[in-house]
Order: structure tokens, then C-alpha cells, then sequence
């Protein structure tokens, strides 16, 4: 017989999970028609959709997994049958030890009772004593920010409150395995920053944690895995910055689809670096572009940069005369702070009133030679990819050591 897992283990073994499909019900005169409806609705495969379809995943205690795609993936469902509000329609999963899950705002806590009560309820279903939540009573409010209310019924408390004590307790009793939603999307900056240091501290004790979040500077910032989901599907799994980078290619060719001419206007461009060659950190960035009209007018051409979404790191403005046919026009960045990987022109057109000509979509891509970024601080989100480059002095740091220089 094999040993158990240890606690904070996560096995999933070729899961499926269905759903019944939408459909409108037809109004029925009597329970004999409604059992006959059912029955032939039984055989009928269109009436099923397929949630979650073949998932292997297998993670380690103290791993820290983002979880991420499209609405509709299958993100949710995943953490709910980890959690076991649902279970899989094929396949098993094991879940070793306490499990702390947040999956909506209200998830584990009664709108009857009050903060206080609920506290210890939820503490008391994830297999504590009273004396060991008593012992962490104190940090849960001071977090959650909810001294004046800890007495006081959840369902006089706002969204925001209510999410403030989920976390708190979910976070701060102990869990083997955290998981996490897109609730923190409710909170102000400050909080969700509280809410990353505190999943950080939650790893430092060795807890697992899965992230599931549509912030992917949060997503990349706390976690070492990413697992993209895509039409119940694991797309991509492996390190985070990897996983994440496919899924902003997809997310890019899936504008660039929908994107593109608009109107009598068009856009099209190509990436150079200096002399010509293929573009690098620091360095200048050309872009070429043909800007073709239908007749004479004056727009304005936004230019920006990504790492694949709409969201661009940098942005350019310019006012332009177009006359009929194709106007070219070259746009020279003077120093690129990208570090190394692939990135996204995006362009759109409008009129000087600011009404659309060609919408916001991916024009061309580009790859960028150069340093990688640093590694950041766990749980510190990076908004941008900016490469900025510092030299370290005054002290011997570990690459002078490993070089053969001595400290001053």
C-alpha cells in the first residue's frame, strides 16, 4: 500500500465535468408531460457541455499555481471540485489536508451570523478547535480591517467587507492548500497588495496555493506555475512568465481576428532596430507605417506597445494629414526600455473629434533582443516589462564573488 500524500498535495486524474447546456423550457400542462420532456431531453447530447475535459494536473505542497483564461474556461469549476462543492462527472481528485478556499464573495460565511460567528463556523468546518481559532481571532479582524463589525450580521456588511473576512479567515487558520478566486478583484489596491503579502506569508508556512485571477500582473507576481485553461482544456503548464506569454499570444491573435480595417481607413506597419537590423533593449525602434484612405482627412494614429494584450506599456500620439491612397510615415522610438521577448504594435485611427476609423487591434509583431528582467519580489505586482538597467557598487555582490573580484 502506498503512503499517503503529505498535506498540500493536489492530484487530478483525467477529469471531465458537464454541464447541462442552456435552453429555453417549454411551459408544460401537467407532470406527465414534464417526465416525458425529461426523458427525451435524456438522450440528447446537445443538452450537455463539457465544463472541464481531460485535466491531469498534479501539484506539490508549498507550490504556488496561477490559474488562468477566458471567461468560461473552466477556472471556476476546476477550484470547486477542489474544494468539493461539485464533484467530477469522470476522473478523481485528491485534495490532501485543510483547504482554505475563497471562490466567491460569500463562500463559507452565513449572512445570519455575525463576523465573529462566522469566524469561528468556518474554523470549526475546516477541522479546528475553538482555542486555535481564539488564538488567531485577533489577526483575522485586524486584517479584514473590521473591528467596529465584527459583531454585527454579514448581510448588513457591503461586498467589499464580506470579501475582506472570507479572505481573512480562509488565509489565516492554517490551510495545507489556499485556493483563490477572482474576488479580490472587488478590494482597492491597497488591499489586494495586503492580500498577495498575505498568500506569500501563507507559502513561506508551506501551504499550496492556487491563484485564479483575470489580473495577470497579480497571476504573475505570486505564482511560479501557470496554468492556462482554454474550453476546459489545459492549454499551457510550466512556469509562469511562459504560460503566461502563450496566453497573451492567443489573446493578441484572437484581436487580430476581430481587429483590423475599418471604414476608408487602414493601418499596417513593420518593426526595425537600429541600421536596419532586428530591435534590442535600449536601443531605437523604427516602425514603418502605411496608412491608406479613401480620400483626403485629418486623423489621429494611436500607436502602443505589449506583451500581447490590449493593455500597452507605452503609448504614442500623432495628428496627420491622409490623402487618397496609401501615405507612409516612419515613427522612431529613440531608446526601448523591453527587455528580451516578443511584443505587440497596436494601432488604431480616429477623426480629431475622437470618433473611430480603424479600431484598437494588433497591427504587427516583433521580436525584441536584449537582457531578461529581473526577477521581482514574490507578491509585488509589475504593471509593465520595463528593463531598467543599475550597477551595484560599495559592496561585493555574488557575481563580483563568482567572477574573482573581492569586496572593497
Amino acid at each position: 500500500m502506498s503512503p499517503p500524500p503529505p498535506p498540500g498535495a493536489i492530484r487530478v486524474d483525467s477529469l471531465w465535468k458537464r454541464f447541462r447546456a442552456d435552453r429555453g423550457r417549454p411551459v408544460l400542462r401537467d407532470e406527465v408531460a414534464r417526465v416525458r420532456d425529461r426523458l427525451r431531453r435524456r438522450g440528447d447530447r446537445r443538452d450537455w457541455k463539457w465544463a472541464l475535459r481531460d485535466v491531469d494536473l498534479v501539484i506539490h505542497p508549498g507550490e504556488a499555481v496561477g490559474l488562468f483564461g477566458t471567461n468560461g474556461s473552466g477556472k471556476s469549476t476546476l477550484l470547486k471540485i477542489l474544494t468539493r462543492v461539485m464533484y467530477p462527472t469522470v476522473g478523481e481528485v485528491s485534495v490532501s489536508g485543510r483547504v482554505g478556499a475563497l471562490i466567491e464573495i460569500r463562500a463559507g460565511i452565513h449572512p445570519d451570523l455575525t463576523g465573529r460567528e462566522n469566524i469561528f463556523l468556518y474554523g470549526s468546518l475546516l477541522g479546528l478547535g475553538r482555542p486555535e481559532i481564539a488564538r488567531r481571532f485577533d489577526e483575522i479582524v485586524e486584517f479584514a480591517d473590521l473591528a467596529d463589525a465584527v459583531d454585527r450580521q454579514l448581510k448588513f456588511y457591503s461586498s467589499g467587507m464580506s470579501m475582506r473576512l472570507g479572505f481573512a479567515v480562509a488565509s489565516f487558520l492554517q490551510p495545507d492548500v489556499l485556493l483563490v478566486d477572482e474576488v479580490l478583484a472587488v478590494g482597492d489596491a491597497s488591499f489586494q497588495q495586503r492580500c498577495l503579502d498575505r498568500m506569500r506569508a501563507v507559502l513561506n508556512e508551506g501551504a499550496t496555493l492556487v491563484f485564479v485571477s483575470h489580473d495577470l500582473a497579480s497571476v504573475e507576481s505570486i505564482s511560479q506555475r501557470g496554468i492556462w485553461l482554454k474550453d476546459g482544456v489545459v492549454t499551457a503548464d510550466g512556469p509562469v512568465r511562459e504560460s503566461l506569454s502563450a496566453y497573451r499570444h492567443h489573446i493578441e491573435s484572437s484581436a487580430e481576428l476581430a481587429g483590423g480595417v475599418g471604414g476608408d481607413v487602414g493601418i499596417s506597419a513593420t518593426a526595425s532596430g537600429l541600421n536596419g537590423l532586428a530591435p534590442a533593449t535600449g536601443a531605437p525602434l523604427t516602425l514603418a507605417l502605411e496608412l491608406k484612405s479613401s480620400r483626403s482627412q485629418r486623423v489621429v494614429v494611436f500607436l502602443g506597445v505589449s506583451e500581447g494584450s490590449a493593455a500597452p506599456v507605452f503609448t504614442l500620439r500623432q495628428e496627420v494629414v491622409l490623402h487618397p491612397g496609401a501615405n507612409r510615415s516612419t515613427c522612431t522610438v529613440e531608446s526601448v526600455p523591453l527587455p528580451r521577448g516578443r511584443y505587440w504594435l497596436w494601432g488604431a485611427i480616429t477623426d480629431p473629434v475622437g470618433a473611430d476609423l480603424t479600431p484598437w487591434h494588433p497591427v504587427t509583431s516583433f521580436d525584441m533582443h536584449g537582457p531578461e528582467l529581473d526577477e521581482g519580489l514574490p507578491g509585488v505586482m509589475r504593471l509593465s516589462p520595463v528593463y531598467v538597467g543599475a550597477t551595484w557598487d560599495g559592496i561585493a555582490t555574488m557575481t563580483q564573488v563568482a567572477g574573482g573580484r573581492t569586496p572593497r
